[in-house]
């Protein structure tokens, strides 16, 4: 029978070696039909080198559904703990008895996403501090398609010059603006879900303007 790390490392090799779609072909898929990762981590910090990932929540998100069955959780053993961002995500030491390793916890996240399209607000954080993990554990980077809501949200404004558009905007204000719900605000799962409605949202008002696809999505 295979042990654990040789399974994971198939897991892994499979994962990565998997051919890259050419980028015509990926992005002339109807939107709905693709399957989009939302994701987002709670850390200890946000320093890319010395913070280390504390959980990482992730949804599908396909044919305008979230399907809830569908999702994955994972906390993350702590070699680093900061008493000051623990009072934002809530991530005790011992909050969690049974967590895997980091090098578990990527594998059992990589095996999730798979080839799909990841999203989520503000997308380079999330995604510096995984590669960061990856690249610790002798690990290739992420080689998956990214969507930034924070990004997207912009493309829904109007462009006037009688109206001021900040250079970024919070989860909270598309929260708020879109009347979702902020109970579980500043942990990932709840993040990742308030980030999934954000998306739709979003979809639907670029659709008001004109039929959106994929490839304008990236633009």
């Amino acid at each position: 029978m295979m042990n654990f790390l040789e399974k994971s490392k198939a897991i892994l090799f499979d994962f990565w070696d998997k051919p890259e779609k050419s980028s015509d072909d990926e992005l002339s898929n109807d939107i709905d039909s693709v399957r989009f990762v939302v994701l987002d981590t709670e850390t200890t910090g946000f320093d890319y080198i010395n913070d280390r990932i504390l959980c990482i929540g992730a949804i599908v998100l396909q044919n305008n559904m979230i399907p809830i069955h569908d999702s994955f959780e994972v906390f993350i053993q702590q070699e680093h703990y900061d008493q000051a961002t623990a009072k934002i995500h809530g991530i005790l030491k011992e909050f969690v008895i049974d967590r895997p390793s980091e090098f578990e916890a990527l594998q059992q996240f990589l095996e999730f996403l798979g080839d799909s399209i990841i999203i989520a607000h503000h997308t380079i954080f999330d995604i510096t501090m995984i590669n960061k993990a990856l690249e610790r554990n002798g690990l290739p980077e992420l080689k998956n398609r990214t969507l930034d809501t924070a990004v997207l949200y912009k493309k829904t404004l109007l462009v006037s010059n009688l109206l001021e558009r900040k250079e970024s905007y919070s989860l909270d204000e598309l929260a708020d603006k879109f009347d979702i719900s902020k109970k579980d605000r500043h942990t990932a799962m709840g993040d990742a879900y308030i980030t999934a409605i954000a998306f739709l949202k979003i979809l639907n008002k670029l659709r008001e303007k004109k039929e959106i696809t994929l490839k304008q999505l990236f633009k």
